[in-house]
């Protein structure tokens, strides 16, 4: 939950819940629910009658047999574990203090096995596609010629690299390691709301979420046939070993900025997971087109690195050359074969927000198939049609920049003034290509303890893929959720929090 990559969901207008929403009332039992208001959004615990889920009917009747005092003694044991592990992150524009706990919320999310087949079916078909899209960007530009997508908006992108056209890549798997997010809609369907292929962050606080909420309600998860995801780091370094297949004992590598990185945590969490080196650009040398680490017996061959850092950074041979995360010379030892990078240089391309709107031609036109997991509806400012509506609809819509990220260039126009939308439509008319716009969105919502009670707050979910020689997704996600009452703001910098997410066996 890097304030760096995640930038999603807060970037949404604020809750549209119904005039005096309902409340769950059931005599004899108003804790912990006595607060708990039933409104618009999708609520995935209970009915619109206050009824809970099949789905979660177990945990429901767990909460109903415990008082206050015991949640919050629950919910201290959580926080305290995360505490005892530094399970923290980093919020720069904070001068109080830099690194804090990560919020966690004790309360699981439960998603039936149904549920995840038919997300990890469309995941796995999503990655296939943008997989397909990046080789063919990179080498023959078939979508280019037939006209799919835009050369320009592509051409123009400003996390397109040139130095990759031409490079083979093992697998064609431009894309080893993707955390695309998702929310319900109103309806209770999942759709996609954005796909991170270049450092996706946040599976660490996935898996730290697990131990907790298991410890928590024991009895509930062996009960409910919830299946597994501690073997994701073992998943993720067969990943990484699939990408050097001709050498038995490749050399693998955690590529950190450095401890003063929002993500560090996670960084040492999966090197040490994985029983791989953690390293940072210093620690790093090329010689010959060849990568080494220094270690206390001499130089160690590097094959294959898992790096944490931006394109910008890796190498100031090749790109920013003021950048002292990097290693120079690492990028003519990729292009010659002579250590694997994931994910690949380049990849930022496919995760823009205009090609964002693409992705179900995209699936269409590489794979045949029709997309299985829908995309929220976007406007394209760049199409004429499109611009017309957006500029006329600037009181119901969200703008965003199609290569910004955090909340950054953008136009919540429901929370908007008059004026601010009028200043927003002339950079919007001068640079159309760079803006795309969204309905506002209502997330769905789960019970999450507030201290006082259980209530209803809205969360969206990232599950994590992994892809080399095949593709795998471990079944689970990060679900992230806004602690605040009301809010849509999911990042832990901005009072966020996470909860584990319990994937059903049926």
């Amino acid at each position: 939950m890097q304030h760096e990559v995640f930038a999603n969901t807060e970037d949404f207008g604020g809750p549209d819940i119904m005039a005096g929403p309902a409340r769950i009332a059931r005599p004899g039992q108003d804790a912990p629910y006595a607060d708990y208001e039933l409104g618009r959004p999708y609520d995935e615990m209970f009915t619109p009658d206050g009824t809970a889920r099949a789905t979660y009917a177990a945990m429901d009747a767990r909460l109903s047999t415990l008082p206050l005092e015991e949640l919050n003694r629950r919910q201290q044991a959580c926080e305290l574990s995360f505490l005892h592990q530094g399970i923290t992150f980093t919020v720069y524009n904070d001068n109080k203090a830099t690194e804090r706990i990560i919020p966690t919320d004790l309360i699981p999310r439960i998603i039936t096995g149904a549920e995840w087949a038919r997300l990890e079916a469309g995941l796995t078909q999503r990655i296939q596609a943008l997989n397909l899209f990046l080789r063919d960007i990179y080498n023959d530009g078939r979508v280019l010629k037939d006209g799919v997508v835009p050369r320009s908006m592509i051409y123009g992108s400003k996390h397109y690299r040139r130095e990759m056209r031409g490079l083979p890549v093992p697998h064609g798997a431009y894309v080893n390691i993707c955390g695309s997010d998702l929310i319900r809609n109103e309806a209770g369907d999942f759709v996609v709301l954005e796909d991170n292929l270049r450092v996706p962050s946040g599976v660490s606080y996935m898996l730290a979420n697990r131990a907790v909420a298991r410890r928590a309600f024991p009895a509930v998860f062996r009960s409910m046939g919830v299946r597994p995801i501690e073997h994701y780091p073992l998943e993720l370094l067969a990943t990484l070993r699939s990408l050097v297949p001709f050498q038995e004992e490749a050399t693998i590598a955690v590529l950190t900025p450095g401890v003063f990185n929002s993500a560090y945590f996670e960084h040492a969490f999966l090197a040490r997971q994985m029983g791989v080196e953690l390293v940072e650009g210093r620690d790093l040398l090329v010689n010959d087109n060849v990568v080494y680490t220094r270690t206390t017996s001499g130089l160690k061959r590097i094959d294959v690195i898992y790096r944490r850092i931006d394109d910008d950074f890796i190498d100031p041979l090749i790109f920013r050359a003021d950048s002292a995360l990097g290693v120079p010379g690492l990028f003519n030892a990729y292009r010659a074969g002579n250590v694997m990078i994931a994910n690949a240089l380049g990849t930022g391309v496919a995760d823009d927000k205009a090609v964002y709107a693409y992705v179900p031609r995209l699936i269409r036109y590489y794979l045949g198939e029709a997309p299985i997991l829908d995309n929220v509806e976007t406007f394209l400012c760049r199409e004429a049609a499109s611009l017309s509506h957006v500029l006329a609809n600037l009181d119901s819509l969200v703008v965003k920049a199609v290569g910004e990220s955090g909340g950054y260039g953008m136009l919540v126009g429901p929370h908007a003034s008059q004026a601010e939308r009028d200043d927003f439509a002339r950079k919007i008319k001068a640079d159309p290509d760079n803006y795309v716009a969204q309905p506002t969105i209502q997330l769905s919502t789960t019970p999450t303890f507030v201290g006082t009670g259980v209530e209803a707050r809205h969360v969206d979910l990232r599950p994590f893929i992994l892809h080399g020689a095949e593709t795998k997704i471990v079944p689970g996600a990060l679900t992230r959720v806004a602690l605040k009452r009301g809010s849509l703001v999911v990042n832990s910098s901005q009072g966020g929090g996470s909860k584990d997410t319990w994937v059903l066996s049926n």
